[in-house]
């Protein structure tokens, strides 16, 4: 199975939940040059929202957005997965992580429907520099 992996960096923010606050945030970064490689958004709470956002450029990110007065957290390091979707691939690298004794507290990933698939492994930071080594880094 092939794939590609990358180190990479992410932030939080919370944010008011209501119609449109991903939106905003989103439009905003891209009007400022802000590239993502990826985004997820989740509950955290009854009225709050948290936002994950993995920028292309992390320091660019950071600067951006403390122009904006808008909040990060961060950063912290997830590894970026990208290759080809074939059954098993994401047991694949569950698999090998596994070997290593690395435990992945959080995923997420998505396929293209053309044949290739995207997925965010987080894992402690204690535990990076090992899930790194363990998937070829």
């Amino acid at each position: 199975m092939a794939f590609t992996v990358r180190r990479v960096e992410y932030f939080y923010t919370n944010v008011r939940d209501e119609t449109g606050a991903a939106y905003r945030i989103l439009a905003q970064l891209a009007e400022v040059g802000v590239g993502l490689l990826a985004f997820t958004a989740v509950p955290a709470g009854p009225s709050r929202a948290q936002f994950a956002l993995f920028p292309d450029d992390p320091a660019k990110l950071a600067a951006e957005a403390r122009a904006a007065k808008l909040p990060l957290e961060g950063p912290h390091h997830a590894l970026l997965v990208q290759g080809d979707d074939e059954l098993g691939a994401l047991a694949n690298i569950h698999e090998r992580l596994f070997e290593a004794g690395v435990d992945i507290y959080a995923s997420s990933g998505v396929t293209d429907g053309r044949g290739s698939f995207g997925y965010v492994v987080y894992v402690r930071e204690d535990q990076f520099d090992k899930a790194a080594h363990a998937l070829g880094l």
